[in-house]
């Protein structure tokens, strides 16, 4: 796979093979589960296909952090977990979450930063550790449950009706 002076990804195949070798380059969805002092964050693979956990930031440097991992990797989209109340209204931690999404728009302003509703993300994901096995030690690490909240708000996000019907790449 080489990279064309115009960014597209061009996949070698054999002489004659009769396929169209020239793939559109895609970059990653990311997302956020921003908390009051930690950040966890995800991220798809190139084919955004399968979400995994980037780990966790301080919530005042995530947005700087991913600027510099912009600078790496191409991201797509930022999905950022909305914390709502059982009744659908924002609850308190949206006043934690607007100055990230507006410095992440000021650093980034190609990549769309969008919403999506992370209720009850963090007792999945105290389920999820639980499932795969994590001591009851490893589960009290604050940063492990935000990392796996930001997958699972990714994952939630990707099989959501917005993504298939605005985003998914044909």
């Amino acid at each position: 796979c080489t990279q064309t002076a115009g960014g597209d990804s061009t996949q070698r195949g054999g002489p004659g093979d009769g396929k169209d070798n020239t793939a559109a380059a895609m970059g990653r969805l990311v997302a956020l589960d921003i908390g009051r002092k930690r950040t966890g964050v995800a991220a798809t693979d190139l084919l955004q296909i399968v979400p995994n956990g980037l780990g966790f930031q301080p919530t005042h440097e995530v947005a700087q952090w991913l600027k510099e991992y912009a600078e790496k990797e191409p991201i797509d989209l930022i999905v950022v977990g909305e914390p709502k109340q059982d009744d659908g209204t924002d609850s308190e931690s949206v006043k934690y979450i607007e100055p990230v999404v507006n410095r992440l728009r000021k650093l980034l302003p190609t990549v769309e930063v969008v919403r999506f509703d992370e209720r009850f993300t963090t007792v999945l994901a105290q389920r999820a550790m639980i499932d795969a096995g994590l001591g009851k030690m490893k589960r009290r690490e604050k940063g492990i449950a935000d990392e796996v909240s930001a997958v699972i708000i990714l994952q939630g996000f990707m099989e959501s009706r917005i993504y298939q019907e605005k985003y998914k790449k044909k």
